[in-house]
């Protein structure tokens, strides 16, 4: 069997144990509603994992257990516990699933004695679900039983034996994909699809993957925002994918508990450094500062506030500056993705690579000299941002608006130093057969490898075509970006139209004052005299005593007048004209098609057509 059909065959199995599972929701139906399931099906598919690779060392934790008396200490305890079980997680309770099964009395009492038994981070997981509620109102309902007996089942067989780590990964995640399905609208919002996560592995180890697959590689992975945690595993694969010797630690924090347990699983059930997943808000509760990283990969959530964290956030802007991870500025309340995008900055190791997701505010959003155009302009005058890439509408679950992924870091190739490459994949998708939400189009394999080709070549103007996909490749010099805002004021002059001068300096008329943005590839001078002067004689901009303005590199000059700024124009960048069809050709394609809809109105009905509408029926059904 080919390698691509036993992938796709192993698609399908996964697929098929995972409905198995999500079926045994169908006992719960009228107690839950279906956007609820997962809060059942989930914690109860993560125990039942552990339970049954717990089975083979469960005698030798329970006899572990006994050797140790009450002065041991909990971290001893912990270790011996762990190493008994041959796991990073552990059950003293005499109870597993069998023995909960084969009694159907006292199932609430005995079900709490397992999870009583279970490690501390096993029960943090738990907490996290808030499933003693869950366990209490099956408990009530007369379903507890019911769902253990049928996760005790032949189908819910999770062995290690039988369903490797990587596979029962798969598992959970069509579980959490079925789980956000039934969220509608909202589905997605802790869930990036995998297509989009590839691309973005691609994009972070292109230019080490010939390194990596010849030498394997030791990194340090980081998702500010992980949700259930499936970019750093898409990521782990992508590495172990190009050199199995590959080694990935990973680390996260997520806010949503239900999702931070699902990612902590997640880890657990893969043997991956669950320890890393961390609880709580990145931006007002920083768990991993002073931690750098060789990658970072973050679908951080945009259009949303930050008031909640605005305190923490302004006390650390204003104590630490950029010490801290806002120095460069602070965008408006009403969206924080920029937030992410400086503190995923400030993590980078000196070689680090970070691929982020952003909305099109992040492009051009805020005047110069705004929190939004300070950060832009930080991140070009330090030469971070690598590229840009438009993805095609209507590719996430959750929205279907314009999206960018900024790949930043710290350490170009010498051919991009001090150069942007943006890449318009917009017009680069394959449309699904069933929609998911708003996620309409998928990026197929063809699609990445177009990307890619993009990205690798960077040439300065390209275009890419593969059928009917096109990508489109741009490179500029970081100033090309970067313009002045110089404020233009109009002197008072004399009766003869002289300017009124005072100390040798140009007597502004209040109440007229007025702005011009000067590209910083342009001289300040040459475009005021070109662009303002002709239309307004009396006209000046502020400069110092020796009559320096801006260079090229956007140098403040008089920073309570003038100011730089930095805005990408993507859309403006890549548009091209067409010129619409003229009248004439528009009534003529109506004519034609309205004689193909006769002729094949006249074809239903069964009448005769004449040699010419059965041409124009071939013409548009085909041959």
């Amino acid at each position: 069997m080919a390698i691509k059909d036993l992938q796709k065959q192993t698609n399908i199995n996964i697929q098929e144990k995972a409905n198995l599972i999500w079926n045994i929701a169908t006992h719960i139906v009228g107690l839950y509603k279906p956007h609820e399931y997962g809060n059942v099906i989930l914690p109860f598919t993560i125990l039942k994992r552990f339970d049954d690779a717990l089975k083979d060392t469960k005698k030798a934790v329970l006899e572990m257990k006994r050797k140790f008396g009450s002065n041991a200490t909990p971290e001893l305890v912990d270790g011996a516990l762990k190493e008994a079980a041959k796991h990073d997680f552990y059950n003293t309770s005499r109870f597993d699933f069998g023995l909960l099964a084969a009694e159907d009395t006292n199932i609430e009492e005995n079900f709490k004695d397992y999870l009583d038994g279970y490690s501390e981070n096993v029960r943090d997981i738990l907490a996290n679900f808030n499933f003693e509620n869950e366990v209490k109102k099956l408990a009530d309902n007369g379903k507890l039983y019911i769902v253990v007996s049928e996760f005790n089942s032949a189908k819910a067989d999770f062995s290690p034996s039988k369903i490797t780590s990587a596979d029962m990964g798969y598992i959970f995640e069509e579980l959490i994909r079925k789980f956000s399905e039934s969220y509608d609208e909202q589905a997605g919002a802790h869930f990036t699809a995998r297509d989009i996560i590839y691309l973005m592995t691609e994009l972070l180890v292109a230019p080490e993957r010939d390194e990596i697959k010849k030498n394997g590689c030791f990194k340090l992975a980081y998702d500010m925002a992980m949700g259930t945690s499936q970019m750093l595993g898409c990521l782990d694969e992508k590495l172990k994918e190009i050199n199995p010797n590959s080694d990935l630690t990973c680390f996260g924090q997520e806010f949503n508990p239900q999702t931070y347990a699902i990612a902590k699983a997640d880890m657990l059930i893969k043997g991956g450094n669950a320890d890393g997943m961390k609880f709580g808000d990145t931006l007002d509760n920083d768990q991993f500062t002073g931690h750098t990283f060789d990658y970072i990969i973050s679908n951080p959530p945009f259009g949303i506030d930050w008031k909640s964290e605005e305190k923490a956030v302004k006390e650390e802007y204003t104590k630490f500056g950029f010490e801290g991870r806002f120095g460069p500025g602070l965008p408006a309340v009403g969206d924080g993705q920029l937030l992410f995008m400086l503190n995923g900055v400030k993590k980078l190791k000196d070689n680090g690579r970070m691929a982020i997701i952003q909305n099109g505010s992040s492009l051009f959003n805020g005047d110069a000299g705004s929190g939004p155009s300070n950060i832009r302009k930080y991140l070009f005058e330090e030469d971070l941002i690598e590229a840009i890439i438009q993805l095609p509408n209507d590719l996430f679950y959750n929205t279907g608006i314009a999206t960018y992924i900024w790949v930043i870091t710290r350490e170009k190739e010498s051919r991009r130093l001090g150069k942007v490459q943006l890449i318009d994949a917009s017009n680069c998708y394959e449309k699904r057969r069933k929609n998911i939400g708003s996620k309409r189009v998928d990026l197929s394999d063809e699609c990445l490898n177009l990307i890619m080709k993009a990205y690798n070549e960077f040439e300065i103007d390209k275009e890419y075509l593969e059928g009917n996909k096109i990508v489109k490749s741009k490179v500029f010099d970081n100033n090309y970006f970067g313009y002045v805002k110089i404020a233009v004021e109009t002197a008072q002059t004399d009766n003869n139209g002289r300017i009124i001068l005072k100390k040798n300096k140009p007597i502004a008329v209040k109440g007229k004052t007025d702005s011009e943005t000067v590209p910083l590839t342009e001289n300040v001078e040459d475009y005021f005299k070109k662009n303002v002067l002709p239309f307004n004689p009396a006209a000046f901009y502020y400069k110092d005593e020796n009559n320096k303005i801006f260079d090229n590199k956007g140098k403040i000059i008089d920073e309570k007048h003038n100011k730089v700024g930095y805005e990408i124009p993507f859309i403006k960048i890549f548009y091209r004209f067409v010129e619409p069809k003229k009248s004439e050709e528009i009534f003529e394609d109506f004519e034609l098609l309205s004689k193909k809809e006769s002729a094949l109105t006249k074809k239903i009905l069964g009448k005769p057509l004449s040699h010419a509408e059965e041409k124009l029926l071939e013409e548009l059904l085909g041959k």
